[in-house]
């Protein structure tokens, strides 16, 4: 799944191709891409609008319109947006054409992805958690939010009412990076383990944004390259290989249905960070 590096990437990477052009032409192929209007609202709705800046909030990609309503994206599983692909492929659910000439398609192996056409963005991201890389996120607010639950760090990672983005793969990085086990409960958290996993989750989101993402499955930038973030992964995705650290063999559990990823030695569920 594209997390908050994957889609701050294609923000990046996509904002020069699109942003001060406007809608042309919009094929909808799969009417059940769009939520809470019908596909042909949303063809009326975006032409001859201009994108005037591009936005993202956890996992959601937003295109901000002249006309002041938002374009609203969440890529979910397999979704990529591609630009000036030299083929429609048969995955392809939409095609924006813009005036600029170039065209964006949103291609969707499994069909999860979802878009919306709504005068306010927040009715659709308003309730996510705070963004982890923004100054306002402190440790202080971090453990305020921990401290509400009793659930496995892990999960709280995970929900995007807790703190927005961070996804599956990189809550493995960041737990491994504090030496704290995805099973400790939330609420058990000392004030210094959450202010390293505070430094943690930013350094690995950082990190993985300079590296354009990681491609690990059907994740690849909007011209075709691929992220390589996953290169620099300690744990995530490496069950049964031994930890980069200790040696020790890296192992796998579900969280939330989840497969996580995490080494027993240097993530103790007794104890507290080691470092």
């Amino acid at each position: 799944m594209p997390e908050l590096p994957e889609v701050e990437t294609i923000k990046n990477e996509l904002s020069p191709w699109v942003v001060g052009q406007s809608f042309t032409q919009v094929t909808i192929f799969d009417a059940e891409l769009v939520c809470g209007s019908s596909a042909e609202e949303v063809r009326r709705g975006l032409i001859e609008q201009k994108v005037e800046s591009l936005g993202r909030r956890g996992k959601y990609l937003i295109f901000h319109l002249s006309n002041g309503r938002s374009l609203v994206i969440h890529l979910r599983m397999t979704g990529s947006l591609l630009l000036n692909p030299k083929e429609v492929e048969r995955y392809a659910r939409a095609v924006f054409h813009f005036s600029s000439g170039h065209r964006l398609v949103f291609s969707d192996r499994r069909r999860l992805g979802v878009m919306w056409l709504v005068d306010d963005a927040s009715t659709v991201v308003g309730k996510l958690g705070p963004e982890p890389l923004e100054e306002s996120f402190t440790p202080g607010i971090l453990g305020q939010r921990l401290s509400r639950h009793h659930i496995p760090v892990k999960a709280a990672l995970l929900d995007q009412c807790i703190v927005a983005g961070i996804g599956n793969m990189y809550a493995d990085e960041a737990l491994f990076a504090a030496r704290i086990h995805p099973l400790r409960k939330t609420d058990a958290l000392s004030p210094a383990e959450v202010q390293t996993l505070h430094h943690c989750v930013r350094r690995v989101l950082q990190a993985a944004i300079g590296s354009k993402g990681a491609s690990v499955d059907t994740y690849v930038r909007p011209e075709g390259e691929l992220g390589t973030a996953h290169f620099d992964f300690k744990v995530a995705h490496k069950g049964g290989e031994p930890c980069p650290i200790c040696g020790s063999t890296i192992e796998r559990l579900p969280v939330q249905n989840r497969g996580t990823y995490f080494c027993p030695r240097c993530q103790p569920f007794d104890s507290g960070p080691l470092i």
